[in-house]
């Protein structure tokens, strides 16, 4: 124990995630989340059509109900898109960071040494795209702890080869 040392790191001299330049998912993401608002949004719409169907002293209430639902979808719609405008990656030498959020922004940063699983996920309509989500997995969790969706699959699978390299590098 000679040897030990706690030396005092100096705050500001402490290397910034924020000056990483992050990857955006994939342009073509944009059309699969908006097959995937469009499904939701038609799917809602027949359930609320089949309830004024079923129940008509709702009738009463079906231009307001028309009203809400327009508004309720169509600010599903713009937060889904704008969320995925703010997700953003970058694979670093020891590290992978992953930055998502619509009002408040989180910033995941986990050390190449906690990965202890990688997976690749293709979606029907996203391998249609030819997308990919990489789920990156450390140790405690029984779900992943990073989800980058929105990635062109050679790329997804080229990040998957990198993660379990490093992951082998480790063992």
């Amino acid at each position: 124990m000679d040897n030990f040392t706690n030396d005092v790191l100096a705050i500001e001299q402490l290397p910034k995630y924020e000056s990483v330049v992050l990857n955006t998912l994939d342009s073509k993401y944009t059309t699969v989340v908006g097959i995937a608002i469009l499904m939701t949004i038609v799917s809602a719409a027949a359930g609320l059509a089949t309830v004024l169907y079923f129940n008509p002293e709702l009738l009463l209430f079906a231009t307001q109900l028309v009203i809400a639902f327009t508004v309720v979808a169509f600010l599903f719609a713009l937060l889904s898109f704008i969320g995925v405008k703010k997700k953003a990656y970058a694979f670093r030498e020891h590290d992978v960071i992953y930055q998502h959020g619509i009002i408040s922004t989180t910033t995941i940063v986990i050390p190449y040494n906690r990965v202890q699983h990688v997976a690749l996920h293709e979606g029907f309509v996203a391998r249609f795209f030819g997308l990919a989500r990489v789920d990156i997995f450390t140790a405690g969790g029984s779900s992943s702890d990073i989800i980058i969706p929105g990635i062109a699959k050679e790329q997804a699978e080229d990040i998957k080869q990198l993660l379990m390299g490093k992951i082998q590098k480790k063992l």
